[in-house]
């Protein structure tokens, strides 16, 4: 039964939804809204220990810590784990910080002027400059000073509410050059969870001369008053021989893309990710400064990756968010705020589906819902009712089978009984006949009274008791066991 009516339901449900319309919708274009959840602010610091050793007079021990920051700029998150890609300047200092502590302990404790930069000095006093001089590196067996140097790289991720410490990463990878790109993964592994959106790559770079592209990236440390920036930029036809990356130029000329997007880069954006325009794919990253703003391609950063060992994927909050997306901007906002809303249970600081998820539950079941105009125009269309008909049809088939099947196994079988003659009409039974015969057995039974009657024996002369059966003697008038009276 069960089986049967399963059946029918599912035919009746395939057959109304051949009988409903489909609509295929393709992944829109020109969007940021793919990369902008993996885009992160990097800070980088170099963290100085330097002991002097004081000579000069009185034997001394003069202990100092230092925090340099030398970077600021924009990575991207490639792998939940939260491995990121950016730019070697944001993660290997090109100065020396040795040479600035050294500097900058030599004035603070001997009270002399020295300019606290990255180059080396001399004072005027010999004693002094011989000290100073020791104190440089490249350390000594003589050396007056003992230095310790590391990095400590931040990643701020772009989540509401800020995250106020973020989590620390270290460099496994960089290229030649400050405008080379670098891989950072975390230091210490992301337990539990599904790890953080991601960014997809492109294959390769559009060689199409004013290729539009997006950047996004941070011009300060995510906050409540901080939201990534979005700019628009186009690219020149192919690469220039001879200079590093690839241009930007505005095919209308109405900004000078090269000087607005190097600006850019000083205040942050520097190693954003640079989207094309077709599928929302990253396909390199903004390099430069000042008035030249530039990129290098998708390539240059696949390569690197490999040369780290580490694969870019995408991971559970990416496959959830990309198909709210393509409801999102399709208009299909009822679909689309579910959907948003399992991004957010994935991942609750995820800015950008927050802000969706906004706009989609404000603009559900409104005049600018796909949804909901297709569900308007449905009866416009006069869908056929044969199918819904043939459906209701099989169901009551299905339904009075089901009902008969039940009442049959449920009914029990009557035995058939043989018509009862009475014991004394007739002739006796034959059994030999292969006839059926019924026997009751009554639960009561009926007492028949006894009879007095004396037992005789073949012998006249002995007799027994009428009442108890004990043998009685030939003069006896009475039962010797039970008194009765003999009866002659």
């Amino acid at each position: 039964m069960a089986r049967l009516t399963a059946l029918a339901g599912g035919v009746a449900a395939a057959l109304v939804l051949l009988a409903m319309p489909v609509a295929a919708h393709e992944h829109p274009s020109g969007i940021t809204d793919l990369v902008s959840p993996a885009v992160v602010r990097v800070e980088a610091v170099s963290h100085v220990d330097i002991t002097l050793l004081d000579h000069v007079g009185e034997i001394k021990h003069v202990e100092r810590s230092y925090d340099l920051p030398f970077a600021v700029g924009t990575g991207t998150v490639v792998n939940p784990d939260g491995t990121i890609v950016a730019l070697r300047r944001l993660a290997v200092n090109p100065n020396d910080v040795a040479i600035y502590a050294a500097n900058k302990i030599f004035a603070e404790h001997h009270k002399v002027k020295i300019p606290v930069d990255y180059k080396k000095h001399k004072v005027s006093d010999d004693i002094l400059n011989h000290h100073l001089q020791l104190c440089y590196p490249p350390k000594t067996s003589t050396a007056t000073c003992i230095i310790n140097v590391s990095t400590v790289l931040t990643a701020y991720p772009n989540v509401s509410p800020a995250s106020a410490e973020g989590y620390k990463v270290k460099c496994i990878k960089a290229g030649p050059t400050p405008d080379s790109p670098a891989v950072l993964v975390p230091l210490t592994p992301m337990a539990g969870g599904v790890g953080m959106p991601t960014a997809p790559l492109a294959d390769k770079v559009p060689d199409q001369e004013g290729s539009p592209t997006n950047l996004a990236g941070f011009l300060g440390r995510p906050g409540p008053t901080v939201a990534h920036t979005v700019e628009i930029a186009h690219l020149v036809k192919g690469g220039v021989a001879g200079e590093k990356g690839r241009g930007f130029s505005d095919p209308e000329k109405k900004v000078d893309e090269p000087v607005k997007l190097g600006a850019l880069a000083d205040k942050g954006m520097v190693g954003a990710p640079v989207i094309g325009d077709k599928n929302g794919h990253v396909i390199g990253l903004l390099v430069g400064g000042g008035k030249e703003g530039k990129m290098i391609g998708v390539r240059e950063v696949t390569g690197i990756l490999a040369a780290a060992k580490v694969v870019p994927r995408r991971g559970t909050i990416d496959t959830a968010f990309e198909a709210a997306l393509t409801r999102y901007h399709t208009k299909y906002y009822t679909e689309a705020a579910p959907g948003f809303q399992r991004v957010l249970e994935l991942y609750p600081g995820n800015v950008v589906a927050a802000g969706l998820l906004k706009t989609s539950l404000a603009k559900r079941g409104g005049p600018e819902d796909q949804g909901t105009k297709q569900a308007a125009s449905a009866p416009v269309r006069s869908t056929p009712l044969w199918p819904f008909i043939l459906a209701a049809g099989v169901l009551f088939i299905a339904a009075a089978a089901g009902a008969y099947l039940l009442w049959r196994r449920r009914t029990p079988d009557k035995p058939t009984e043989l018509p009862q003659q009475p014991l004394a009409a007739g002739p006796p039974l034959d059994d030999g006949a292969n006839q059926t015969v019924v026997v009751r057995r009554s639960q009561s039974f009926q007492v028949v009274p006894q009879q007095q009657q004396v037992m005789t024996a073949p012998d006249p002369a002995i007799k027994y008791c009428t009442s108890c059966g004990m043998r009685l003697g030939p003069a006896h008038r009475f039962c010797g066991y039970c008194g009765h009276p003999i009866e002659t």
